[in-house]
């Protein structure tokens, strides 16, 4: 039996990834056959809906599995970093009256400098940390950013303008807004960049190798320091790039960073967490269930979908559809 160090994780199974990416799959498709054929165009609504919204999920649950694949911590101010990207929006398009690309670009970079600023400030001067501890003052960030957004934007829920006009457009009898146009667009575009980096770049590289091995990454150059630092300011990035773009449809509020940063911890963990491509797609297919949930049962219920989905996916495979599965020896 093959040994190995703490920490070093075995290699998967590509069998076993196949048979869950299958199984996942068919149930997928099945529910998409079932909706299409009982509710037609209004299935195809739920569904383009639940993309929609799925995609935010998925930006969101791309920047929990940056910062774990790389400090092997959970950032619960994740969401957070969407609701500062939307009321910074609103601040500097709607106040100020700064044309939206602009806008677009001074809130994801302050949102940025926020997100690294805090790596280096707290979370880098720590010395090894406990998951825990770490965990207690990503807690922390997040209760201390609602309160400075209540202070500062009140109570009353904002609302952003679209990007390119309001009009929607009919596809198969479904009603789809310019809005979801732009989402999709993004989400696509922070996927192949994500990628491109990754894969292309040395310090991408480097990260992936601190993911698989942080020791053997450490005696070939690679800091885990910078690793952290990079990763959080990209996280940063993606969740003020999702709260800016879903705004101008569900609106933005101080506490508007709790569900989406849950729904997308949840999304994280159902496509495995720490592995961007199940992030992607477990945030799209959340998305979907939750939107088909509120079409058939009343929309309270919706909530308690993704809540669902992590207790299930802790029960049967806790290292999510296209995850890793750890041994320690």
């Amino acid at each position: 039996m093959l040994s190995l160090e703490k920490g070093v994780r075995l290699p998967v199974r590509l069998s076993e990834r196949r048979y869950a990416l299958s199984i996942f799959g068919a149930c997928a498709f099945l529910l998409i056959i079932i909706t299409l054929a009982a509710k037609k165009s209004t299935g195809f609504q739920w569904i383009l809906s639940g993309l929609t919204v799925g995609s935010i999920y998925a930006l969101i649950a791309m920047g929990f599995s940056v910062i774990f694949s790389s400090t092997r911590v959970i950032n619960f101010a994740q969401g957070e970093f969407s609701m500062l990207g939307g009321m910074l929006m609103y601040t500097f398009n709607n106040y100020a009256g700064i044309p939206a690309p602009y806008s677009f670009i001074l809130s994801v970079l302050i949102v940025t400098i926020i997100g690294a600023s805090f790596e280096r400030l707290i979370i880098h001067p720590l010395k090894k940390p406990g998951v825990i501890t770490v965990v207690l003052i990503t807690i922390g960030l997040s209760i201390f950013f609602r309160a400075v957004a209540k202070w500062i934007w009140g109570t009353d829920t904002l609302a952003i303008r679209p990007f390119s006009g309001e009009k929607p457009f009919r596809i198969f009898g479904a009603s789809l807004v310019p809005q979801s146009l732009w989402i999709f667009g993004f989400t696509l575009f922070a996927v192949i960049l994500m990628f491109i980096f990754f894969n292309r770049s040395l310090v991408g590289k480097g990260m992936r190798a601190a993911a698989e091995n942080p020791e053997a990454a450490s005696l070939i150059g690679v800091s885990p320091s910078t690793t952290s630092l990079v990763a959080w300011t990209i996280a940063a990035a993606l969740g003020a790039s999702a709260g800016i773009i879903i705004a101008p449809i569900k609106f933005v509020s101080f506490d508007v960073g709790v569900m989406l940063g849950l729904k997308g911890f949840a999304s994280a963990i159902l496509g495995g967490l720490g592995y961007a491509p199940g992030a992607v797609l477990g945030g799209l297919s959340l998305g979907v269930v939750e939107t088909i949930i509120a079409g058939v049962f009343p929309s309270g219920y919706k909530d308690a979908v993704a809540f669902l989905v992590l207790i299930v996916v802790l029960l049967l495979r806790p290292q999510g559809i296209l995850g890793r599965q750890e041994r320690l020896e």
